[in-house]
């Protein structure tokens, strides 16, 4: 499994930057979980909008979906269509999305495929596993393997039992960090800071963890040092780069 990550902005893409986008590959398979804003032109300097094989998506807000929609566009107006794009979402999660566009053509490229609490699906060569995580709306943390490795992904969420052990003992914590140290009233329990995240990560005995979902402006050495204090190894801050290899 290969891991290529489009931006890591939350709420909304900072300039030059894009918002939580995240490709998948093996054995030519490609996933692509939460194309939010700004995602898909970072997509297209890689591959051809056709060659998405699947995609999944977390939840409903637009910083994790919106692109969905130019990305149907791409396939369905192409010259040669490809097949209609299987999209694994929470119920309702993309119909604000998809009612964006009433070309009908665009209607006809997209194949809706629910993804509850719980679910175990095949997604080409890999296994996937969600659990609701606590969010503003309905959210699904993703665990997704394939004989090599495993990479979590935490969606946006509060801290939560169940993220540990959606993470138990992955090689990645793909995990939402909006703010470097204390989360808002309104956002508590809703959204993690940089230290909460870093925290599961280690409850979780995930080999590494990626914070994601940073708040744009916000310096990415703020996130790291304030999961530094929690005596977490390994972290990082997901950023745009080549393809990495996640697992052995």
């Amino acid at each position: 499994m290969r891991l290529t990550v489009f931006g890591g902005c939350g709420a909304w893409p900072a300039a030059g930057q894009a918002c939580g986008g995240y490709l998948l590959e093996r054995d030519g398979f490609r996933l692509l979980v939460d194309p939010g804003y700004a995602v898909l032109p970072r997509l297209l300097a890689a591959i051809d909008a056709a060659a998405v094989d699947a995609v999944v998506v977390t939840h409903g807000h637009p910083d994790h979906c919106a692109d969905l929609n130019p990305l149907l566009r791409a396939r369905a107006l192409a010259d040669d269509p490809p097949a209609p794009l299987p999209v694994f979402a929470p119920a309702g999660a993309v119909d604000a999305v998809l009612a964006l566009d009433s070309m009908r053509a665009t209607s006809r490229a997209v194949d809706q495929v629910p993804l509850a609490d719980g679910d175990h699906v095949r997604i080409g060569p890999f296994d996937v596993t969600a659990a609701a995580l606590p969010h503003h709306v309905p959210n699904l943390g993703l665990r997704i393997s394939d004989d090599a490795g495993t990479l979590a992904y935490s969606g946006d969420a509060g801290p939560d039992r169940a993220l540990v052990e959606l993470a138990r003992d992955a090689d990645l914590l793909l995990v939402e960090s909006t703010y470097p140290d204390a989360v808002p009233d309104e956002d508590a329990g809703l959204l993690c800071s940089a230290v909460q995240a870093a925290e599961q990560g280690l409850a979780a005995g995930a080999r590494h963890i990626a914070l994601t979902h940073l708040w744009p402006g916000l310096a990415p050495a703020d996130f790291l040092a304030a999961a530094a204090r929690t005596g977490a190894t390994g972290v990082t801050v997901a950023a745009p780069g080549p393809a990495q290899p996640i697992g052995s």
